[in-house]
């Protein structure tokens, strides 16, 4: 991984901003992840997120925590909390606007355990297929305390398969329709593509269902986005 993401972070945070991220997948064209929105204070994020910390309690991991918006705001708040991203860059600007703990961690490699984890910003896309969801859950309930709790969100995706009629041509025999592969590129250099989940309502609540994990759906954003509290 070159860390494009984070050298893009880390220019925002030094004044260096002259230009945005271009994302793209295979199902869908370029389009701006503008680096002010990865700085963004409470008042400034949607709603789903928004909520999903007034729901966080306890001892909490910010799982990818990006430039750390998540973590200064339950910081402020008093809670203890643990901020991981497999990005050097951002852990870098992170810990420059004041997050306290935090580390260039997979979510696979952490050991100790919480009362929440938050998995924001289409939490599910760590997961990265179909396949690897039961992996990621077990490994996720391991590190739930007593009465703990995952707040993770994504999308439903599916609409992106709609023809003019509104059906949907989605192939059934080929892999499940959330599974992306993501391309980024910062000032003309781009990063090599990764995979990315996207999944469902339903989906998410089958596998939990199947782990003996408990799948709330705690609230739906306004483009087939929601957000889930598994415990």
């Amino acid at each position: 991984m070159k860390d494009i993401f984070g050298k893009a972070l880390l220019d925002y945070q030094n004044n260096n901003y002259s230009e945005d991220i271009i994302t793209w997948t295979n199902i869908s064209d370029e389009d701006e992840l503008p680096l002010p929105y990865l700085f963004r204070t409470y008042k400034d994020m949607p709603k789903l997120e928004q909520h999903a910390l007034q729901l966080a309690k306890g001892h909490i991991l910010d799982v990818g925590c990006g430039a750390g918006s998540h973590s200064l705001y339950l910081q402020e708040k008093g809670f203890n909390v643990k901020a991981i991203d497999i990005s050097q860059g951002a852990v870098k600007v992170a810990q420059e606007r004041g997050v306290n703990n935090v580390s260039q961690t997979a979510i696979l490699d952490v050991t100790e355990t919480f009362d929440t984890i938050l998995l924001l910003m289409n939490g599910t896309g760590i997961f990265q297929q179909l396949s690897q969801v039961a992996t990621y859950l077990k490994h996720l309930k391991s590190l739930l305390n007593p009465n703990g709790q995952i707040l993770i969100d994504s999308s439903d995706i599916s609409y992106m398969y709609e023809d003019d009629d509104g059906g949907l041509w989605i192939d059934t025999n080929a892999n499940y329709f959330g599974e992306l592969d993501y391309f980024l590129s910062y000032k003309g250099e781009e990063e090599q593509p990764m995979k990315w989940l996207y999944l469902d309502f339903d989906t998410l609540k089958t596998a939990c269902d199947t782990l003996g994990l408990h799948c709330d759906l705690v609230m739906e954003g306004v483009h087939f986005d929601y957000l889930a509290r598994i415990f």
